[in-house]
């Protein structure tokens, strides 16, 4: 397994995170060699596997994550944006392959990882599925496609303990859907409604929220005119598709030059 690549998983004790260690330790495609958690953590210390409550993994939860980058060929990183913007910095000292899925990140964010960009490879994707960027083509595709008649309106639902809103894919199809328009998605997105709002405006792009239970994650991009609708969706029953999508993306980055790419470069789906 030495000649497979070592994978370090930040923010290991998430939801995401667990998943990811696990997906990542069955694979006989990459070996586990680093698990990152934030200074006093109560997992610091520990064997991931145990923590998690499982066998051990030989591999122990450390708050150091440059001396597990350093180990690694690839970082996964589904943690919060000032994190994932401070892991760029050190995955690009390490040369390692930085995998973000980290949502709710602002255009200053992903601005600051264009300097780490420079000297590694960066692949970051508001969804790591192969059906959510398939989807994000045909919203693409559909928008240009269909005139200003059709109004254009994403919907999304993610279980109750989501901290962000839009969910980062649901700002990933608003902004296919704007380039399919020819449009900036700043300039006609109505992420706030709420009372008197008056009539909707032409051409802006409307987002819609639900928070609640166990939902992995529904998103669904509708465009209603007069007399018709028509409905893109996807629906995840299980996280492990994320965390198989981005390991398929740490694998790719392995032999790519440096530069930032997303799911589309990943999957070949241009």
């Amino acid at each position: 397994m030495q000649d497979v690549p070592g994978i370090v998983i930040t923010g290991a004790s998430g939801r995401m995170g667990r998943m990811l260690v696990q997906v990542v330790a069955e694979s006989d495609k990459a070996r586990l060699v680093g698990a990152v958690e934030r200074p006093g953590h109560d997992w610091i210390g520990q064997d991931v596997g145990t923590a998690m409550g499982g066998a051990a993994l030989g591999v122990t939860v450390t708050d150091d994550p440059l001396e597990a980058f350093s180990r690694a060929q690839a970082v996964i990183d589904f943690t919060a944006p000032a994190a994932t913007v401070e892991f760029a910095g050190l995955a690009a000292q390490a040369r390692a392959v930085h995998v973000i899925g980290t949502t709710g990140m602002s255009d200053a964010d992903v601005a600051r990882l264009e300097p780490a960009s420079r000297h590694a490879v960066i692949v970051k994707a508001g969804n790591m599925s192969l059906g959510v960027n398939l989807l994000t083509l045909l919203t693409r595709k559909v928008a240009a496609a269909l005139d200003e008649d059709f109004d254009i309106e994403i919907v999304e639902a993610h279980h109750k303990h989501k901290v962000d809103a839009p969910s980062g894919t649901a700002l990933m199809l608003g902004e296919a859907a704007a380039e399919g328009r020819g449009v900036e998605l700043g300039d006609v997105a109505d992420r706030a409604r709420d009372g008197m709002t008056g009539a909707r405006k032409a051409g802006d792009i409307g987002f819609a929220v639900v928070r609640g239970g166990d939902i992995v994650g529904e998103h669904d991009v509708v465009f209603a005119a007069a007399g018709e609708r028509l409905i893109l969706r996807h629906v995840a029953t299980d996280r492990a598709i994320f965390a198989r999508g981005a390991l398929k993306a740490a694998l790719w980055g392995q032999d790519k030059g440096p530069g930032l790419y997303d799911m589309v470069d990943v999957l070949g789906l241009e």
